[in-house]
């Protein structure tokens, strides 16, 4: 498509941005690259923080330059939040407070996301019910909004709408969804897992671990390193850690197809 389109490849991936973090992410390989350029690939150290407003601002300058070049612009990939950072800019949210953050994330690391997910639920009934409760990022960060505004995350992402650069020209164009029926699509993340494993994944987190700051906590969001990081440290063996990315990868499929059912415009393709 991009050939046909004269077009180049912005990544909507979340995971992609980290270099050095390959085998984990399905990122496109070199000769892909080399075909067609691809954007906001290999852009931040695994130890680095890494957000939607970073992504957005960035994928921004990628589009004024390749406007200006008049080549067409495809935006790929499976971060539905980014999607949505396109279509409708970003709420004017506070910035973290690392104390605060810092108490909740040893909550989480001592005794999973779970409870702090209850948490949530009282004071922010519709936040929760949208977030899952292991995932301990977003969980976290709707509690500190909650703490640090005495509001609601999902009244202030309503009340509080902010258009940064070109938020909501950026995403003019048609939303395509490959659809995939339930039993081919977990069985593809099944298969696509055991290769992950057999292709290197754990020796790919050793390697990452032993560079400066080793792999952050949002780097660590990626269905397949915790797992690697646990079976490298032996607490759990190599067929747990396979059944357990496939677990989660199954989890966030689903994830990512009830925030693709909420862009009401799209148009689903039976692949």
């Amino acid at each position: 498509m991009a050939h046909r389109l004269d077009a180049e490849i912005v990544s909507v991936d979340s995971m992609a941005v980290y270099r050095g973090l390959d085998v984990g992410t399905a990122k496109p390989t070199l000769e892909q690259r080399q075909l067609v350029p691809h954007h906001l690939v290999d852009v931040a150290a695994a130890a680095a923080p890494y957000n939607v407003a970073t992504w957005l601002e960035e994928a921004t300058r990628v589009v004024a330059d390749c406007r200006a070049r008049g080549r067409g612009i495809l935006f790929v990939g499976g971060t539905p939040l980014y999607l949505r950072a396109l279509r409708d800019g970003l709420a004017s949210l506070p910035p973290a407070d690392p104390a605060l953050r810092s108490r909740l994330v040893a909550e989480a690391d001592a005794g999973g996301s779970e409870p702090l997910h209850r948490r949530l639920a009282e004071l922010d009934p519709a936040s929760a019910a949208r977030i899952h409760p292991r995932d301990a990022k977003r969980v976290i960060r709707a509690l500190e909004v909650a703490a640090t505004t005495g509001r609601p995350l999902s009244s202030a992402l309503q009340a509080s709408p902010n258009q940064p650069c070109e938020g909501r020209l950026l995403f003019e164009q048609r939303l395509l969804i490959l659809d995939l029926p339930r039993a081919t699509l977990h069985e593809r993340i099944d298969r696509r897992v055991e290769r992950m494993f057999a292709e290197g994944l754990v020796e790919e987190t050793q390697a990452a671990l032993a560079l400066p700051g080793g792999i952050g906590p949002t780097a660590r969001q990626a269905a397949g390193y915790s797992e690697a990081i646990d079976l490298i440290e032996g607490r759990i063996n190599r067929g747990e850690a396979v059944r357990r990315t496939q677990q989660r990868t199954r989890q966030l499929a689903k994830r990512q197809l009830t925030w693709l059912r909420s862009f009401k415009q799209a148009t689903w393709i039976a692949a």
